[in-house]
């Protein structure tokens, strides 16, 4: 009996997704005799037109992790779901934008004057800027269009689940590919993680107090972090009661604060707007129960990047999308 086809592919990430799939150690090898992986062009040598040989479907599922940048992912992305039964969008960059998603702060002429002229460690006095299409000894050389905007997975092709994180634990992968491989799968377009806020499960949860107060804002550097204490009470900020559980809480135990790669709550429209809201309803109040304005402007200071902060994993879904910019006639 021909075993069930698996694809995995990479976009606009940092390859962590890629290591998250190592991470699952000796169970990789159950995956391996479970299934057939037709395409994992980090790990294995597959070519495109090996999948567009495929017949429409063939493929199981397809895991699909990274934001959508390029054209050449456009097309692999589109290419990957026609040929599959179900696509997977595989970690925070897929399911949200990610950090790539930042870059809809900028568009592409803003990124490349920065990264090829300004920053400090670039040496190009010519100015030289990458081109699309350039000719070598009368040939014509090509790259993929640079997008303008960042976009998650669903925002290029239909998606049928979404497996968060930055990686996804190995937990979670199994879990999914065991739901899959038996057909036990949730309603599609679920997460497949719980629908509970991380401050739930979190291992601080007995510390935090009953009524918050943020008075004072501190980044993780300036102090010594208790490491049993609810970061919000040490005055950091923590995305906890604005994200979803089922990381493993990985970061808290490792004594650092939430940042939200999991996502918002199912019926959340807008993640950041969450956090902001979670984050004005305890700021400001004290003791006197209100802060003067000068005194909650110069706490806000604190914040070197509000819009990192809020939407460090989610601008391309949030209600923002993108910063406006002059129009380009790009993506």
């Amino acid at each position: 009996m021909a075993k069930p086809k698996v694809a995995l592919y990479w976009c606009a990430s940092c390859g962590g997704c890629e290591e998250a799939v190592v991470d699952l150690n000796e169970d990789i090898l159950k995956v391996t005799e479970a299934v057939d992986i037709v395409l994992w062009p980090v790990a294995m040598d597959f070519k495109k037109k090996d999948i567009e040989a495929m017949k429409d479907g063939e493929i199981a599922v397809s895991f699909i992790n990274g934001a959508v940048r390029l054209e050449e992912q456009e097309e692999m992305v589109a290419l990957l779901r026609q040929k599959s039964g179900l696509v997977v969008a595989f970690g925070a960059c897929a399911h949200l934008g990610g950090i790539p998603g930042l870059g809809n702060f900028y568009n592409r002429e803003t990124i490349f004057q920065y990264a090829y002229q300004k920053v400090p460690s670039v040496v190009n006095p010519e100015g030289v800027m990458p081109q699309q299409k350039t000719s070598v000894d009368g040939k014509e050389l090509a790259l993929p269009e640079f997008y303008d905007t960042v976009r998650a997975l669903h925002q290029v092709i239909p998606v049928d689940y979404y497996l968060p994180g930055c990686p996804p634990p190995p937990d979670l992968i199994m879990n999914a590919i065991t739901a899959v491989l038996s057909g036990k799968l949730p309603e599609k377009g679920s997460v497949l993680a719980p629908n509970i806020a991380l401050c739930d499960t979190c291992p601080r949860k007995d510390r935090k107090p009953e009524k918050l107060s943020l008075t004072d804002f501190k980044r993780p550097w300036e102090i010594r972090i208790d490491p049993e204490e609810c970061f919000l009470a040490q005055g950091l900020f923590c995305y906890g009661p604005a994200t979803r559980s089922g990381c493993g809480e990985t970061c808290i135990r490792a004594n650092q604060p939430c940042r939200g790669c999991f996502g918002p709550l199912d019926g959340v429209v807008d993640q950041g707007a969450k956090a902001l809201a979670m984050f004005a309803s305890i700021l400001g109040v004290g003791e006197e129960e209100k802060r003067l304005d000068q005194d909650t402007r110069e706490l806000l200071d604190k914040f070197a990047d509000p819009a990192g902060t809020f939407y460090r994993f989610g601008l391309p879904v949030s209600l923002l999308k993108r910063r406006r910019m002059p129009a380009t006639g790009e993506k």
